[in-house]
């Protein structure tokens, strides 16, 4: 058994929950934290070179002060001035954090080329690639992956209507290109008599400021609505279209399946009874057996597997799809989408399922 060698935050739910199967299943860990890679590039290249391995990179987002360290170093990527503390759950200068990212990944793959015994469980390119969430769909699209319509790049609420009044459509998924797990995330709709809605997590602060939160709000207020949607286009945005879900009860769903070399495993579909569905959102856990005919079952097997040959150095990733009537449609591909905890396959999570030696390609 190969030891691995895991790039995260201590205090993470997604670390926390890679060393409990690590102990369980006997697997050898060593986390290097993303500040310590940072401060100093020997911690994990030394530690790298030691012996054939396994590397595992998790996200640095649990920890505010990388985030900064990030969004410090895709500003001047940028040529920006440093941008005042964020606080926490606040949405900002997300375009400068990805471009930290990307500098922090790209030199971690320069390092990983020179070392052909480390397994690399998802490349660092790749990692970037899922992270850019319009540049992900465009590449899915281009390989005949079956999503959402997309309407592309949105600079602001005025360009976002004339997009819609293009298309001749009312209502429209505006998406942070590099949000995560809903955030920045706009459900926008309009009728015939003026009226608009803004269902999304950002939340709408006095002095202009954006704070991702667990809630839901509503915004119908013209000046609010476009407040909202400039805010969030200016840190980089997409629009796609309005796919719709399932419905189940009295609500309304879509799917996670987590592909391991390529292959489906766990899957789980997230009811609720607003636009986004995640599972923080309070969504309900349900098994697809009990809301997908086999008809379905197969499509979503087949459109995750399908996707997952785009990314061939990734082998672990979460798909979110809808599907219905026997179609499938990929919402997002996630480097980092297998925190389902408790939630087994074979008897396993998907933690444990990654430690088997048939997990990865």
């Amino acid at each position: 058994m190969h030891p691995w060698v895991v790039l995260g935050v201590a205090t993470s739910k997604r670390t926390q929950g890679l060393l409990a199967a690590a102990r369980a299943t006997g697997t050898p860990v060593r986390l290097v934290e993303w500040r310590e890679w940072l401060a100093d590039a020997r911690a994990l290249e030394d530690l790298l070179q030691q012996h054939p391995c396994r590397f595992k990179i998790e996200p640095p987002g649990d920890d505010a002060r990388v985030h900064m360290t990030l969004v410090h170093s895709g500003c001047e990527q940028l040529g920006r001035p440093p941008c005042a503390p964020i606080e926490r759950g606040e949405l900002a200068h997300a375009d400068a954090w990805f471009q930290g990212f990307s500098v922090a990944l790209q030199r971690l793959g320069h390092l990983l080329e020179a070392m052909p015994h480390v397994q690399i469980v998802n490349a660092p390119a790749e990692v970037l690639a899922m992270t850019d969430k319009l540049a992900c769909q465009q590449q899915l699209q281009s390989r005949a992956v079956p999503t959402a319509p997309l309407l592309g790049l949105v600079r602001d609420y005025d360009h976002l209507v004339s997009l819609l009044d293009q298309g001749g459509l009312d209502r429209v998924f505006l998406k942070a290109r590099y949000g995560s797990s809903a955030s920045g995330v706009i459900a926008f709709r309009r009728n015939r008599r003026g009226q608009q809605q803004a269902t999304t997590t950002a939340q709408l602060h006095e002095g202009g400021r954006l704070f991702n939160v667990k809630r839901m709000s509503c915004y119908t207020r013209h000046d609010e609505v476009r407040r909202v949607v400039d805010l969030v286009s200016a840190q980089g945005a997409y629009a796609e279209a309005w796919l719709p879900k399932p419905r189940h009860g009295a609500g309304h769903f879509d799917l996670r399946a987590v592909t391991f070399g390529g292959r489906v495993a766990h899957r789980i579909a997230r009811l609720g009874h607003r636009p986004m569905t995640n599972l923080h959102l309070d969504s309900e856990r349900v098994d697809p057996d009990r809301v997908l005919a086999p008809d379905d079952q197969a499509a979503l097997a087949a459109t995750a597997e399908l996707a997952a040959t785009v990314f061939p150095r990734s082998n672990v990733v979460g798909f979110d799809l809808v599907v219905r009537q026997g179609k499938a449609h990929v919402l997002e591909a996630n480097a980092f989408g297998d925190l389902l905890p408790g939630w087994l396959w074979q008897g396993k999570d998907t933690y444990a399922t990654a430690f088997g030696e048939g997990a990865l390609r």
